[in-house]
């Protein structure tokens, strides 16, 4: 091919893949597989390597990230980035209205929009395309944000339609619920602190230096207001809908994120919609957003010096109560971290009795003061996990009882280590602490990892206190006669337990080595280390610059597994799990191809020849991919028996194939 050809190839893939890419991630309508997607952007890809000099700086292969940026440019907005000024009563609601009514003669409109609990940007586009965007920082310049914003695949590279040729749309860029709660499983299972809430895991997530993680983070935005000095219409809703024609994600009248009203109550009808239903949407918001329609209307009545007078943000209460504090327990992980918990006075909010609450850490006891006793406020964060966010002094009594972080381990008494950098304290006594020691059997047996029956938390306390167990190879050595005498345990108990250790043993080597319990290695990475090294021996012999060159893995995670597997205690468990017949070798499965490559799965139900997570590995094994929720974007349902009628209704209403075992089983013995 000639660069001629390239550039018309080039052309014709680009246009053709930021097509696809607005039907499935703004249109929710894909027209084409993830697979055929993926197959095009390679062939986009290579020809951009081929012929560097074709390559745009808005290429869909831009949406993978990779860049490294290692500072954030302050840039002058070009048009102030205010903030609004905020209500929290329908009563200063109703005073706004009244006010800009004695302004403005004329009819008025308004627009009402969602309050996206995210962060603040401006995107610029010049001519069509992506040129820049930026962070609101103080209003007046922000931090340039290009390299990371342009990985976000709801927000369009270049436009279509009828544009301005020079103009800056603004929105919000937000973690989905559904995103920010896979990340937190994520770092749940390699011993990494999870996140507070989706707001600021989205702030900080859009601050990394690359990119490529950025891209990972599956980032979603809304955005909803046009600045231009070319203005070809005369109201805030027009310029949404025309931006929605342009190819950017807008919110739609459709599904009332925005709706247009022309009074107070219709106004207040909104507000107590999603004062009520905000609790179905696949993202947060923390209010409501009104603004004055008319761009006419919006001049006349100018700003403040902090904000616009034809906006305001009514903004939900956020339910708080206050309750006592009455102790706070000091809990240690499977890897060693400390976690400080607050017991309360038992109390009512959200509907649900709340008796504990978490504290994070060290830093986060120091900044509320906390003293035992204390009545203290308590909200749920991210609506989900209950935390304590103040003190009333005015109860506090006079007795000293400020609670102090810990020194050593409160199960072993090692001396605790924080490392610069780390936001918790951690217990290094690894081996013997009981806590992490009976953690990290429980890991190895849960049923993502060895998934042995029989087995759980209050069993392998028995083990533990009886001193049959002290890692996981101790539970291939396990007897009839030790199990029987283990208190309220039956001969049917024990047999299980020792049927289930030996049907572990069949266990593939990636759920194996996610089960062994290394930081930082989670179920995914795992998996990946697995299909590169193919086996145990050559994974605790690879080198730094070795691991590295895996996908995914970077220098913690490396180095995480250098320092694991330095140390003869673990390769000592290594070597008796393989004695007992342990799986540390990938094998090539019977079913093993390509067959299902872009293609989304969901399974449901219960199944004759496989268990659920048999199909699922199958279906992985074969290039498919698994989803937990029916969309628009899911390709099969694969029903079993007792399936539940809602998912079967949603997956005829959205016309979505559903195959037997059976027929998954034909699917892929016709096209292997």
């Amino acid at each position: 091919m000639n660069k001629q050809e390239a550039q018309l190839e080039i052309s014709r893939l680009t246009k053709a893949l930021n097509h696809h890419n607005y039907l499935y991630y703004v249109e929710s309508n894909p027209e084409i597989s993830d697979y055929e997607f993926d197959q095009m952007l390679k062939q986009l890809q290579d020809l951009e390597q081929q012929f560097p000099d074709l390559a745009d700086d808005n290429s869909p292969t831009k949406r993978v990230g990779g860049d490294i940026t290692k500072k954030f440019e302050s840039v002058k907005h070009r048009f102030p980035m205010l903030s609004l000024s905020n209500s929290y009563s329908q009563e200063e609601v109703i005073d706004w209205v009244e006010r800009i009514k004695k302004t403005i003669d004329s009819k008025l409109e308004f627009v009402c929009e969602l309050k996206y609990d995210g962060v603040a940007i401006g995107i610029q586009y010049i001519n069509g395309s992506f040129f820049r965007a930026l962070t609101r920082g103080d209003g007046v310049s922000g931090e340039d944000i290009t390299t990371n914003v342009k990985t976000i695949r709801s927000i369009p590279l270049t436009l279509h339609g009828d544009f301005p040729p020079d103009f800056e749309i603004r929105g919000e860029i937000f973690m989905p619920l559904a995103s920010f709660q896979k990340l937190n499983a994520q770092r749940e299972d390699i011993g990494e602190v999870t996140f507070a809430n989706p707001r600021n895991t989205a702030s900080g997530t859009l601050k990394l230096q690359d990119s490529k993680l950025v891209a990972e983070r599956n980032l979603d935005s809304y955005l909803y207001a046009v600045y231009s000095e070319y203005r070809t219409v005369s109201t805030h809703m027009e310029s949404i809908h025309n931006a929605g024609k342009w190819g950017f994600k807008v919110p739609k009248e459709s599904e009332r994120l925005i709706e247009k009203v022309d009074s107070i109550e219709g106004i207040m009808g909104f507000i107590q919609y999603w004062d009520e239903q905000r609790v179905h949407l696949p993202f947060e918001i923390d209010g409501v957003v009104i603004k004055v329609n008319s761009y006419e209307d919006q001049q006349k009545l100018g700003m403040t010096a902090k904000s616009p007078r034809w906006a305001i943000a009514y903004k939900f209460k956020t339910e708080r109560v206050e309750t006592i504090l009455e102790s706070v327990d000091f809990q240690v992980g499977r890897t060693g971290a400390i976690t400080p918990v607050a017991n309360l006075t038992p109390v009512q909010l959200g509907g649900t009795t709340v008796k504990r609450a978490s504290l994070h850490n060290a830093d986060q006891i120091e900044k509320l003061d906390l003293h035992l006793g204390d009545s203290v406020y308590v909200e749920k964060g991210g609506e989900i996990i209950p935390k304590i966010v103040g003190v009333n002094l005015e109860k506090r009594g006079e007795v000293d009882n400020k609670i102090v972080f810990l020194e050593t381990c409160p199960a072993c008494g090692t001396p605790l280590k924080r490392e610069e950098g780390e936001a918790q304290h951690f217990c290094t006594n690894d081996l013997y602490c009981p806590p992490q020691v009976k953690g990290k059997i429980e890991h190895f047996i849960g049923r993502k990892a060895m998934n042995i029956d029989g087995l759980g938390a209050e069993t392998v306390d028995l083990l533990y206190e009886n001193e049959l167990v002290r890692n996981a190879a101790d539970l291939y050595e396990l007897k009839f006669d030790d199990l029987l005498k283990l208190n309220r345990m039956a001969e049917k108990s024990a047999n299980n337990i020792l049927k289930g250790i030996e049907a572990s043993k069949e266990v593939p080597f990636d759920k194996v080595l996610f089960a062994i319990g290394i930081r930082f290695v989670g179920e995914t990475v795992a998996k990946k280390l697995a299909r590169y090294f193919k086996t145990i021996d050559q994974l605790m012999e690879a080198t730094f610059e070795e691991l590295i060159q895996v996908e995914e893995i970077g220098d913690k995670i490396a180095q995480s597994i250098i320092d694991h597997f330095n140390r003869k205690e673990n390769r000592a468990i290594i070597d008796r799990l393989k004695l007992h017949g342990v799986q540390f070798e990938m094998v090539q499965s019977v079913m093993e191809s390509a067959t299902l490559s872009g293609s989304t799965f969901v399974i449901s139900g219960v199944f004759n020849a496989f268990s659920r997570d048999e199909i699922k590995t199958l279906i992985e094994n074969n290039g498919g991919k698994i989803a937990s929720s029916i969309s628009s974007k899911t390709n099969f349902l694969v029903a079993g028996d007792n399936m539940g009628p809602a998912k079967l209704k949603k997956a005829e209403d959205l016309g979505v194939p559903i195959l037997s075992e059976d027929e998954l089983l034909l699917m892929l013995k016709q096209n292997a």
